[in-house]
């Protein structure tokens, strides 16, 4: 067999072959192949009042919401104005209620399934390895980016927004200071009012002008939460400079970028309030995870 093999080019080839097979696999096991690590209980508290819906507006005792449009650089945006009693409201929930890689669904499909008011898309932490991962409380995953720009926002029990480089403390530490959220995407657009993308700045090679999904604060439980269209001739899209000066003219202290792109997703009272797409097709991109408003 050595003989063989010595004198044939079959050696190449098999070698060629497993190679090929090897590569397939491992991007099959990046983007396709799922694997569920936890299954989440849902958490959802009793509803206290009954809420009154309008077609762009939410109000119980708890929970105000008001969504606006508006017409931003050949871009159609979409503003969500939430004011709360507690953090509690401010809610994440996961594709199938179960932690993992390559666990998805629709936006809309996850927040109907949490009886959510409002939801957007998350940070789509399936789709990596590390980056801090807590949400509702409860930590998932506690390895830190190992890129330069490794930004995270924490949302902390008071209702506070910061944002941390992961590299410069410990998913454990944020944990303990009282940390209910963790997004790890980024990168931050404003801190202390002002904006920290230049013009230029883009998330690694994505196109300049994308539909975009960003989340920011005013002060403690008055946030703002923005979806953009993009990738259409009837919206151009945002760069992270255009939607980072929208948050600040709304008056944001704090304003963090979410994954964008076919995931922005936008959903209020069981429709979908934006129009996603990957800037092919229209329709909504399957993801792992939303943040929401709700019970």
């Amino acid at each position: 067999m050595r003989r063989f093999l010595n004198k044939s080019p079959w050696w190449a080839i098999i070698y060629t072959v497993l190679l090929a097979g090897f590569a397939v696999f491992v991007l099959l096991d990046t983007f396709v192949i799922p694997k569920a690590i936890q299954t989440v209980r849902d958490s959802a508290t009793e509803t206290t009042a009954g809420g009154v819906y309008t077609s762009n507006s939410y109000e119980d005792e708890n929970i105000s919401i008001t969504i606006m449009t508006e017409r931003v650089d050949e871009t159609q945006v979409y503003i969500a104005d939430i004011q709360l009693q507690s953090v509690d409201y401010l809610k994440t929930a996961f594709a199938q209620n179960t932690y993992g890689r390559n666990i998805k669904q629709t936006t809309s499909a996850i927040a109907e399934a949490h009886d959510a008011i409002l939801g957007i898309n998350g940070d789509y932490y399936g789709f990596r390895n590390d980056g801090f991962v807590i949400r509702n409380g409860i930590l998932y995953r506690s390895t830190s980016r190992s890129v330069d720009d490794d930004e995270a926002l924490v949302i902390y029990e008071n209702g506070s927004f910061e944002v941390v480089s992961e590299s410069a403390t410990s998913a454990d530490a944020l944990l303990e200071q009282g940390a209910v959220q963790v997004f790890s995407f980024g990168p931050s657009l404003l801190r202390n009012g002002e904006i920290t993308v230049s013009k230029n700045s883009e998330v690694e090679m994505a196109k300049t002008s994308n539909p975009r999904t960003a989340i920011g604060i005013i002060s403690p439980l008055h946030y703002i939460m923005i979806v953009s269209d993009g990738r259409t001739d009837a919206s151009a899209g945002l760069t992270l400079y255009q939607l980072a000066a929208i948050f600040k003219e709304l008056g944001c202290e704090t304003a963090y970028n979410l994954d964008g792109g076919g995931s922005s997703t936008m959903w209020f009272n069981g429709e979908i309030v934006n129009v996603p797409t990957d800037g092919s097709t229209l329709g909504e991109r399957k993801v792992s995870d939303i943040v929401y408003i709700g019970y």
